[in-house]
């Protein structure tokens, strides 16, 4: 299937042409919330990880932890795909033939299956049921998948 006339509709679309031509709306709704955004799920991801690997928050139950970051991550996933969509747009030629947003789609799409097909279920339970070993593989796993999200969308800035 070919994307490019998807991408051509979306740069001449109204997100588009609105983000094109209004500098400061582009950066107000779409770069500065895309970022608070993007602290906002980090920060989620590495307090439910950290907290697993056993470094921080010992004396707070894991699934109280993990229950509650979610919520957060769930929050911020939402703005941050409403903001990309929105920046996106604006260029949305220019990202089509830019290697970098395609890695970062790429794992961000990982990083989404890995949250809600393995991680969410899997700690939706007693983690007292679950082998320790298994709680620090998912913990290093998502701050991978999750960090690569974050490497290959700084680099679109770069390329």
């Amino acid at each position: 299937m070919e994307l490019l006339p998807f991408f051509e509709w979306a740069e001449t679309s109204f997100l588009g042409y609105i983000g094109k031509t209004y500098g400061g709306v582009y950066a107000t709704f779409g770069q500065s919330i895309h970022l608070m955004s993007l602290a906002v799920l980090g920060g989620s991801v590495l307090v439910t990880d950290l907290r697993l690997l056993g470094v921080i928050m010992r004396d707070v139950p894991s699934e109280v932890v993990a229950d509650q970051a979610h919520k957060w991550f769930r929050i911020a996933l939402g703005f941050i795909l409403a903001t990309g969509i929105f920046m996106a747009a604006a260029v949305a030629q220019r990202m089509y033939y830019n290697d970098f947003f395609w890695a970062k789609m790429s794992a961000l799409l990982v990083g989404i299956i890995f949250v809600f097909a393995i991680k969410r279920p899997l700690l939706k339970g007693n983690h007292a049921d679950i082998q320790p070993w298994l709680l620090k593989l998912v913990a290093v796993a998502s701050i991978l998948i999750w960090f690569s999200v974050a490497a290959t969308g700084r680099w679109i800035g770069f390329s």
